[in-house]
């Protein structure tokens, strides 16, 4: 009967389709973007092993990829460039309004900014900083610059002279060596620093907490890919083999993350005055 040669020929059509869609899925080499916060060569050697495991478990392919300053990073994912990408939590604010990248995943423990000074510095509050220079990573990091500098310069009406030094391991250096009299970074980076760095450093003032930074996906990435990446790393986090891994790229403890929930409240901050768009 023709209508079901026809309704056979459509089935054949869509498997065949299907099957090729995931061939190509399959063949293509998804790529990885990172957040500078670290040297390229170190962020290889913290997400190197996490992306093997991801190819493992997914049997898919990627390529990570690095930038040399936030800049570089921002002009890549505002063009949509990496298939993935761990940012800064107003980073997903701006690559969402650009190219709406979707959050997959986050750590649950909330991202907060610091604001460091050498241990023996004079510095006792932060009104004492007012004329002062103060190291930061980049202009729109965001707990440890965007959003410090916005606190400062409206909370607590100082003026003073910013350095951009592109990492969060040079902010914390040149505060040590005295080049800066503070510097801003977050809770994440300054407790994975070494213990001969930490222990020349004191905290001065905290931000507010937010919502840490997300492992997002572009949406041109077809969904069961998301889907796979997603559950593969939330699998991670259930398995204590892997904690070491997931606590190298600042993801011990991973949730499922909602730009809805998570992010779209950063966007009433009114931050927009203080982004540099290099």
């Amino acid at each position: 009967m023709l209508w079901f040669r026809l309704l056979a020929l459509i089935l054949l059509i869509f498997f065949i389709t299907a099957s090729f869609r995931k061939s190509l899925a399959q063949e293509r080499v998804f790529t990885i973007g990172v957040v500078p916060q670290f040297t390229p060569v170190e962020i290889y050697e913290r997400w190197g092993p996490l992306v093997k495991e991801l190819e493992n478990r997914t049997g898919l392919k990627f390529e990570l990829k690095t930038y040399k300053s936030i800049p570089e990073f921002e002009k890549a994912f505002l063009k949509g460039e990496p298939d993935f990408v761990f940012m800064n939590p107003y980073h997903q604010v701006m690559a969402y309004k650009a190219q709406k990248y979707i959050p997959l995943v986050r750590d649950k423990t909330p991202l907060t900014g610091i604001l460091v000074v050498r241990r023996d510095s004079p510095v006792k509050e932060v009104k004492d900083l007012d004329g002062k220079v103060i190291a930061f990573p980049a202009p729109n990091a965001f707990a440890a610059s965007l959003y410090m500098r916005a606190l400062l310069a409206e909370n607590f009406k100082i003026r003073f002279i910013p350095e951009y030094v592109k990492t969060h391991d040079n902010v914390y250096r040149q505060v040590i060596l005295g080049k800066a009299q503070a510097g801003g970074g977050v809770n994440n980076t300054f407790l994975r620093q070494p213990e001969e760095v930490k222990r020349e450093l004191r905290i001065l003032y905290e931000t507010p907490s937010a919502a840490p930074h997300p492992f997002s996906v572009h949406p041109r990435v077809p969904k069961e890919v998301r889907d796979k990446v997603k559950k593969a790393i939330l699998d991670m986090a259930n398995e204590p083999s892997m904690k070491a891994l997931l606590d190298r790229v600042q993801m011990p403890n991973p949730v499922p993350a909602d730009y809805a929930r998570d992010y779209k409240p950063l966007e009433k901050l009114n931050l927009e005055k203080y982004v540099v768009v290099e």
